[in-house]
């Protein structure tokens, strides 16, 4: 900092205004938490069939509840970000880039677009079938991703000031459990919650590790599973618009919807049952935070490049008319972020990390409330660590589905260069 001063009396004064003004500047450019949130309704009108992973969309003929997509907006003054959460299977880069184009007030690469994993969506990967065909309607894709950008512009519109509440802690009840080793799953639930000058939570946002597949793809039922419930029961709580964000959620941690002998209940009403108790927890666990009235935020990402080594990936990336690329070394590129926002961090996966992945994560990334935004900015299958790689044949599957025996020894590492930028100047 520079400061001039003249001479006299009426120097020593302007010498004393300059350094209180130059003192203050960096607080009023901040000038406060601000944020807002936007919804639109993407339920198809027709019908369309839905996706559950590979291999060809299932018919339906009805729907329950709305699939939507939500985007919340949050500034300190300086630094602009959106979440945004779309109920779809997983949200590919390609589609979330026609919605990035769509806005001009946030860089592109501060808007955070993830999937709640609903199996009842109609497929926005465009997966080719064994002849080269797909069932996806590229027409309504392109419509979600138009929407869910006038959402955002929407949500940047309407920036009010906000205080934040954010907490972690364990959801209890049967909410969740891993199908393949059944307490091996992450129960914390974390939750953000922005409230505005009259005390009316504006946004509840959870992020917590669930496959919504109560319902699945078999049913002849588009819905967003347990989330929609879970964003009704949120709404009817007084805590505003409700935003799911998953979490490590892969290898295979899914809803708890065991009933009498084991036998899965495929119910909307098992829907309700489990999106009500995951909507009542988040309440619980945030209800006693302290409101954070002034937080700083920041946004960083990497580039990260995976090598692309399941035949059956490679056959999606190049049969799939979306038009995903890979470089001249059979590699697919895409974005990691790191959010701060007061005592909360951010991390990003592009797919479904396993648990374990996870908690490493977790576990080295810092941050009082420590959030891991998994299916975000891109859906890249299931990502391992290379020791579970192929190791079971309960792995088959998600190997076969996973780029490659290193995608998850690569994310950890690229995360954690994200994470040793803060306080280095970067």
């Amino acid at each position: 900092m520079r400061l001039f001063c003249v001479p006299a009396q009426k120097g020593f004064r302007l010498c004393v205004v300059l350094t209180v003004v130059l003192a203050v500047l960096p607080i009023a450019a901040r000038a406060g938490l601000r944020a807002a949130v936007a919804v639109r309704v993407v339920t198809p009108d027709p019908l369309l069939p839905v996706s559950g992973g590979l291999g060809r969309p299932e018919a339906v003929d009805r729907k329950a509840g709305e699939l939507t997509v939500r985007a919340l907006v949050v500034s300190d003054g300086v630094t602009r970000i959106a979440v945004v959460s779309a109920d779809f299977l997983g949200f590919p880069a390609v589609l979330g880039d026609r919605a990035r184009a769509r806005v001009t007030g946030i860089p592109a690469e501060n808007i955070l677009i993830g999937a709640t994993h609903t199996h009842s969506a109609p497929d926005a990967y465009a997966f080719p079938d064994e002849s080269g065909r797909t069932g996806a309607d590229l027409n309504y894709l392109r419509t979600v991703a138009d929407r869910m950008g006038d959402a955002i512009n929407e949500a940047l519109v309407g920036l009010q000031p906000v205080t934040l509440r954010a907490a972690t802690g364990a959801a209890h009840g049967k909410i969740a459990w891993n199908a393949y080793a059944e307490a091996l799953f992450d129960p914390r639930c974390n939750v953000l919650q922005f409230v505005d000058g009259t005390g009316k939570t504006l946004a509840t946002l959870v992020n917590y590790a669930v496959h919504p597949e109560v319902l699945g793809d078999h049913r002849g039922i588009c819905s967003p599973d347990l989330v929609g419930p879970l964003y009704d029961r949120i709404a009817e709580k007084g805590g505003g618009v409700g935003i799911f964000m998953n979490g490590a959620q892969g290898g295979m941690v899914t809803a708890d919807n065991r009933g009498p002998g084991g036998r899965d209940i495929g119910t909307w009403e098992e829907c309700i049952r489990i999106g009500n108790a995951l909507a009542d927890e988040a309440l619980r666990i945030v209800a006693g935070a302290a409101e954070q009235k002034d937080p700083r935020l920041t946004c960083r990402s990497r580039v990260v490049k995976f090598p692309v080594e399941s035949p059956l990936l490679l056959a999606v990336l190049k049969g799939s008319p979306m038009g995903y690329a890979t470089d001249a070394d059979g590699r697919v590129s895409t974005r990691i972020n790191l959010v701060d926002l007061g005592d909360v961090r951010i991390l990003t996966i592009p797919g479904e990390a396993l648990p374990n992945v996870g908690a490493y994560l977790r576990r080295k990334m810092g941050g009082k409330v420590s959030m891991l935004f998994g299916l975000t900015n891109d859906a890249l299958g299931y990502i391992l660590a290379k020791e579970d790689w192929g190791a079971f044949p309960r792995y088959e599957y998600i190997s076969r589905t996973c780029l490659g025996e290193r995608t998850g020894e690569i994310l950890e590492e690229e995360c954690m260069k994200l994470v040793g930028t803060v306080g280095s100047g970067q």
